[in-house]
């Protein structure tokens, strides 16, 4: 009786995983792909998409295009902070079996192909429930390349907490991209209940959303910057190489991120050509001085770590300037006004900050596509770093990273 049992239990284990994969191949449980020339609107999000923005002034629409696809289209030209964030978001577990989740092989996956209009850019997909509280939990954000081709992006999420009577939400969301008017093209929106072990791979490249900080000895290449400066908009043609703090009668050479004042920083990477890099790394930048209102709060004070984009890719830090820098190119085209990421600054003096850098922005800036970092304030803030110039070099700024070479896991 028992052996027969056993193979009961074994026909209806590969039963489940037929039937997920099933699912996953030849039909959803979710799927909205937009043929219809008008949308499916509910506030509550429901019976239809719900969309809208917070922390900002930022305004969105989301609308059917009559092409077979939907477009979410965002306004911020009125926002002045630039954290602001939109999404769309439904439900889509009304066809699905949520008894189904917690099966030792199945998880949920979201998935959609998406076309953006600025670019390098991310979106984030999420699923959460009713009872949700962190809304970060089971979101991963996706780096979009270019504006020119349709991606597809998933994610898959194993130990997703939803029960029977929960309502799923799949949520697509954009967030920081600056403060002019964008837009993502939606071709389709997906949800299934799928068997992990036999389901093709997530798409798309995965950026996970503040990462844990891992041991710099994890990281198999320390490179220091070749090149660190100042540039100000408010004084475009003055070079601020040389901008000190009288420390004891000493001069402290330093990087500060303040008003107009933006730090840039490159290194020669080189070497690097033609390698792939292997998860995310991290910048280190040593603490001078920190001045701020304690009281600000959401993100308010903070500073922001962004990609340099274009502008002249080999400056001098000896004479640059903002309008050498620039090249005469508006600032938001050539530094990418989406952020790498924003992080508060260590307050006190010599501690170090170690800030993840993607994995997508490592690789283009071995690349070339991406030519270094800047540091920009955050709100009211002003955040001084110590610079390359100082005797000690266990201060100047540098970044850390593996490559596949290195034969690392992080």
């Amino acid at each position: 009786m028992d052996h027969k049992i056993r193979i009961m239990r074994k026909l209806l284990t590969i039963v489940f995983a037929m039937g997920l994969v099933f699912v996953d191949q030849a039909s959803s449980q979710f799927l909205d792909d937009f043929q219809e020339s008008t949308l499916k609107i509910d506030p509550r999000g429901v019976d239809g998409w719900t969309f809208f923005t917070g922390d900002g002034t930022a305004t969105m629409t989301f609308s059917a295009s009559g092409k077979g696809y939907a477009s979410v289209a965002v306004d911020a030209t009125s926002d002045k902070l630039g954290i602001w964030w939109a999404l769309i978001k439904r439900r889509v577990s009304q066809n699905m079996n949520l008894a189904l989740i917690h099966q030792p092989h199945s998880g949920v996956r979201v998935e959609a192909r998406i076309r953006v209009s600025e670019a390098p850019r991310r979106v984030n997909l999420s699923l959460n429930t009713q009872r949700t509280t962190n809304f970060h939990a089971d979101l991963m954000e996706f780096d979009i390349p270019d504006t020119m081709q349709w991606h597809i992006i998933s994610m898959t999420l194993k130990g997703f907490d939803a029960v029977p009577g929960d309502s799923v939400y799949g949520q697509l969301a954009l967030m920081d991209w600056g403060l002019k008017r964008y837009r993502v093209d939606v071709d389709f929106f997906r949800v299934d209940i799928v068997d992990i072990d036999s389901v093709r791979p997530d798409k798309g490249v995965q950026v996970p959303y503040h990462p844990s900080v891992p041991d710099i000895q994890s990281f198999g290449q320390h490179i220091s910057v070749t090149g660190d400066a100042m540039i100000d908009r408010e004084y475009p043609d003055m070079n601020f190489n040389k901008w000190i703090a009288y420390n004891d009668s000493a001069k402290v050479v330093l990087l500060t991120a303040s008003g107009m004042q933006n730090v840039i920083l490159r290194w020669d990477l080189e070497k690097f050509k033609g390698k792939k890099v292997f998860g995310s790394g991290l910048l280190e930048l040593t603490t001078y001085a920190l001045q701020r209102a304690p009281e600000y709060s959401k993100d308010f004070g903070m500073i922001r770590i962004t990609e340099i984009l274009g502008g002249a890719p080999h400056w001098n830090q000896e004479n640059v300037t903002y309008s050498t820098f620039t090249q005469q190119e508006p600032i938001d085209r050539v530094l990418n006004s989406q952020m790498i990421i924003d992080v508060e600054v260590q307050n006190k003096s010599g501690s170090k900050n170690f800030i993840t850098i993607s994995n997508p922005v490592l690789q283009r800036m071995i690349d070339g596509k991406t030519l270094g970092v800047a540091i920009k304030p955050l709100g009211a803030v002003v955040a001084s770093f110590y610079s390359m110039e100082n005797i000690n070099s266990d201060v100047s700024p540098k970044l850390h990273f593996n490559i596949e070479s290195d034969g690392r896991s992080q």
